[in-house]
């Protein structure tokens, strides 16, 4: 079978398509002819070399960590031939190979039924980048969130800031609010339906959140930037507020005042799926789908690519920030 496997840790040209040995199904897993694959951020962190599990131990490794696909042989009684399902697993593309590839044997457990009207590249869409999951759980899990209450998540082209934004809105926000680096990509925004994105290249992003909130500030920001953007956005909470830290596309180090933190009674919290017991991971999943069945939720397609050029597809994730979710075609 093709696969993207990496056997160094390095630059995009690292992703490099091979041929593996087909793999077989085990008791209580599913054998599964990958269609659609996810490229999430954290698959160049690891790949780079920038990621606690990128150990000598962990190569060659196979990258990918989710994607949509059809069963074409099982052993769990949960899933039979032909069924479309949703593909995730432990440790995929880190510390296990991943769904980067033609077949993909893997733990029942991880696997969930593609709604029959959802189509393969909405289904890889929606678990790309894992925005919805992370904007849901920290809503509901880190917070006690309540309609009415504001948010933030920096960043609208990303799966964080877009897809947080769309699951604060269904929880009953009054407002949901990101942000766009150029005034190109704030219109393509407001065009798509996003109605409060701040535009840094004309306003401050606490300018901006002032001036949307009437000066109050936000209840909860969800925060997959990091870097120059985090003392700023700290600075945008209400007292009281949680300040979740997703992520650090913009950067790992960041400086903040802190009676930012101290005056405001602010909560800080690190957000890693590790902090979830997989009861909670797979019920908040559950729900995900349900919004994703009824088009409460809606993934954004910015791009996608065949499988060959798995490294061309990293690079346009990565470097030119599009708007929505890079995909990968395994088929093409």
């Amino acid at each position: 079978m093709r696969a993207i496997q990496y056997r160094a840790y390095g630059d995009y040209a690292e992703n490099k398509v091979v041929d593996l040995p087909a793999p077989a199904a085990n008791d209580g897993q599913v054998l599964v002819r990958m269609r659609t694959v996810g490229i999430n951020p954290l698959d160049n962190t690891f790949r780079s070399g920038h990621h606690y599990a990128a150990t000598p131990e962990n190569l060659p490794r196979v990258g990918g960590q989710m994607g949509a696909g059809i069963v074409v042989e099982t052993r769990s009684p949960s899933f039979k031939v032909g069924d479309r399902v949703f593909v995730t697993g432990p440790g995929f593309g880190i510390i296990a190979d991943g769904t980067w590839r033609e077949l993909v044997a893997a733990p029942a457990t991880g696997l969930m039924p593609i709604p029959s009207h959802i189509d393969d590249d909405q289904a890889a869409a929606f678990l790309a980048g894992a925005g919805y999951l992370t904007g849901y759980l920290v809503l509901t899990e880190f917070v006690a969130f309540k309609p009415r209450q504001s948010v933030l998540a920096p960043a609208i082209g990303g799966a964080v800031g877009m897809e947080s934004v769309q699951i604060a809105r269904k929880l009953g926000a009054s407002l949901a609010i990101s942000t766009a680096s150029t005034s190109a990509k704030a219109e393509t925004a407001h065009a798509a339906g996003y109605e409060h994105v701040i535009d840094l290249s004309r306003e401050s992003l606490r300018d901006g959140v002032m001036r949307l909130t009437d000066g109050r500030g936000v209840d909860v920001i969800i925060d997959g930037v990091g870097g120059k953007l985090t003392g700023e956005a700290l600075g945008c909470l209400l007292p009281g507020g949680t300040y979740a830290v997703v992520g650090y596309a913009g950067g790992r180090h960041a400086s903040v005042n802190l009676t930012d933190i101290i005056w405001k009674a602010a909560k800080v919290r690190g957000f890693t799926f590790r902090a979830f017991a997989p009861e909670t991971l797979a019920a908040a999943q559950k729900t995900l789908i349900g919004y994703l069945s009824e088009s409460t939720i809606q993934p954004t397609i910015a791009k996608v690519f065949p499988l060959s050029d798995a490294a061309d597809a990293v690079r346009h994730l990565i470097e030119d920030r599009p708007f929505g979710r890079v995909l990968m075609r395994v088929g093409d």
